[in-house]
């Protein structure tokens, strides 16, 4: 990671259900996006794993968060797939949920261990891909999955569509936060014909939409 991504940060502050949460991130994502395309480029087998996606604040992010904020999560346990910086976790840790934040990138990891201790909560995360999810799959079944905008990828809703079954249990929830994306309404549609029960349980001007999954009934 360029040196300017650690030392050049901005804070951000979201009033959430009365409580500020304060997110520190680079201050320029696109310059250190075009620095590391600029670095893969220039390798023989380039890994867009490694791309800094994480270091936006995206909206999908945030609506998640705010559909979080002011629940009581108390006695949960959430883990949330694709952290990027961590605010979705840092609330759902604000929240009193026992959390897991994991990204496939070690910087989103380092970043989410920060914002925590930055805004004083306690919360675990851990690099790992859930194309991969063997670590997770051993502590399951999760109260509660989390993920926003993690279906840009057309593998990715296969991969999804087959773990979350795994990672909850009858009384879990998975709550997903999607901007509108092809690749999301293709999930969604499929996880409606396996039986799932869904809600909207948030929806802005900026077209996030915030849908609460509950498991098929036994």
């Amino acid at each position: 990671m360029p040196a300017a991504a650690a030392s050049d940060l901005v804070e951000e502050t979201f009033p959430l259900a009365g409580r500020e949460l304060r997110m520190l991130r680079p201050r320029d994502g696109d310059a250190l996006m075009d620095a590391l395309l600029d670095a893969l480029l220039g390798e023989a087998d380039p890994d867009e794993a490694r791309l800094p996606f994480w270091a936006r604040l995206w909206e999908s992010g945030t609506a998640l968060a705010g559909a979080l904020a002011g629940r009581r999560l108390a006695g949960l346990r959430a883990v949330e797939l694709g952290c990027g910086l961590g605010l979705v976790s840092v609330t759902a840790a604000a929240a009193g949920a026992s959390v897991l934040a994991v990204d496939r990138c070690p910087e989103a990891v380092a970043f989410t261990a920060a914002n925590a201790a930055h805004n004083g909560v306690a919360l675990r995360a851990e690099t790992l891909a859930f194309d991969r999810p063997g670590p997770l799959l051993a502590q399951a079944p999760w109260d509660l999955v989390l993920a926003a905008d993690v279906l840009y990828e057309h593998r990715n809703v296969a991969v999804l569509q087959g773990l979350l079954p795994r990672l909850v249990g009858p009384a879990g929830e998975v709550w997903l936060a999607d901007p509108g994306r092809r690749m999301g309404a293709r999930f969604l549609a499929g996880m409606d014909a396996a039986g799932w029960r869904r809600e909207r349980v948030h929806a802005d001007p900026d077209s996030v939409t915030v849908h609460r999954l509950r498991p098929p009934p036994a």
